[in-house]
């Protein structure tokens, strides 16, 4: 018989219980957030649990502490496995890191890197005051560190991996190599508690980033200066020989040539015809051309850490300002579906060649997104597509009609 369902997806906040599930093989379903989830949690936050009895949870620590005791994974697999502790003193410790981690150190950390990769408007008084704070807390962490092997106790907790699990942004976007040499506590205990199979096959990898990722504004274009009136001046006697300058470095799709049809032109028609009726057919028809040209369903990775719906928008319009260097390349269309707290990005680009990195790798967020080749002969994506294009139907997020709040076109 089934021990319940776990509504969570790709979110921080959903690596701890599905590790705990898939670490001790509880029979306990993992599903992703869909209608029966929101009838039934009206706020939408995930993760969220329904157990046995009527058992309705939410909240991270709530759920994760249900898996570890009601579902007795004590006596599952290891019975020397202490994840909540030997005691009841080491118990509240536990609960103590707990709290501080979902509290101070994740909510922190979105708002030191978010507003740099775009994620949110950038203020640096803002992200400034985070990193302040963040540094702060991350004393506290590596005060304990530097005289224990782990945060509560000899062995490792629910405490360890749970703080573990919310400091993965911080590495994956702040912690450079500097910032690793001078908190050798928490760099060493880090690597240690996601090397272990319960995190590791969650998370997988963790790359460690040399410097920490940095805020880059968007360009301005900038008007060209008037020429100085040329001097005249008495020819050289001996004109040394003039400085070859660099050669100005190409854009990798320039070696693909022009294509048939012009992107441009496609831009042009989309803007100044009805969408539905003449723009799509006219893309299908004269545009898309599958041996020069390919189709990318874009989706942002971190849905869980936006807010509002303006904000999220906002975004979108930092990262397409960060790919003006593609311009000539492709043409794309995202969208924000869903409501302010509860919301997500995805779209759909055309890019030239085969490949996807060539276009994108000049924003340096491009990898907060993930790109799914899409198949212009497919039904199913032809609609995608053009729902991207036309912004007129809900959005289908793993099976769930989504409205559409707002959007950009990268043209």
């Amino acid at each position: 018989m089934s021990q319940g369902t776990l509504y969570a997806d790709e979110k921080i906040r959903g690596v701890l219980p599905k590790a705990i599930i898939k670490a001790y093989n509880l029979d306990v379903k993992v599903a992703a957030p869909d209608a029966a989830f929101e009838k039934t949690f009206p706020l939408k936050k995930i993760p969220a649990f329904v157990g046995p009895k009527g058992l309705k949870l939410t909240e991270i620590i709530a759920v994760s502490l249900y898996l570890c005791t009601n579902i007795q994974v004590l006596n599952i697999a290891d019975p020397e496995t202490k994840l909540l502790g030997k005691n009841a003193t080491q118990y509240a410790e536990i609960l103590r890191w707990l709290s501080l981690s979902n509290s101070e150190i994740l909510p922190t950390i979105a708002g030191a890197f978010g507003p740099i990769i775009g994620r949110v408007p950038y203020n640096k008084k803002q992200v400034d005051e985070a990193n302040a704070y963040l540094e702060k807390v991350n004393a506290v962490v590596e005060a304990r560190l530097a005289e224990f092997t782990y945060l509560v106790g000899e062995r490792i907790t629910l405490a360890d991996y749970f703080v573990a699990a919310q400091y993965v942004r911080g590495f994956n976007y702040l912690f450079g190599a500097q910032w690793r040499k001078q908190h050798p506590a928490i760099t060493r205990w880090f690597k240690t508690i996601i090397a272990q199979p319960f995190l590791k096959d969650v998370l997988g990898d963790v790359e460690f980033i040399e410097k920490p990722v940095e805020y880059t504004p968007p360009k301005k274009e900038k008007k060209a200066a008037a020429a100085p009136a040329a001097k005249k001046e008495k020819p050289a006697a001996a004109p040394a020989e003039p400085a070859q300058q660099a050669p100005k470095p190409k854009h990798p799709l320039e070696a693909l040539g022009k294509p048939a049809f012009a992107v441009d032109e496609w831009k042009r028609f989309y803007s100044n015809e009805e969408t539905r009726e003449t723009a799509i057919p006219f893309f299908w028809d004269k545009v898309y051309n599958p041996e020069e040209w390919s189709l990318w369903k874009v989706d942002y990775k971190y849905n869980d850490e936006l807010t509002l719906t303006f904000m999220s928008n906002n975004l979108v319009g930092g990262f397409f300002a960060r790919l003006s260097a593609s311009t000539k390349y492709m043409f794309g269309c995202m969208v924000v579906y869903g409501e302010n707290n509860d919301n997500g990005i995805t779209g759909f680009f055309l890019v030239r060649g085969q490949e996807h990195e060539p276009a994108f790798d000049v924003a340096p967020d491009w990898e907060s997104y993930s790109f799914t080749k899409l198949d212009g002969s497919n039904e199913e994506d032809k609609k995608f597509v053009n729902n991207m294009l036309a912004w007129d139907e809900p959005v289908d997020v793993n099976g769930t009609k989504r409205e559409i709040a707002d959007g950009k076109v990268f043209k």
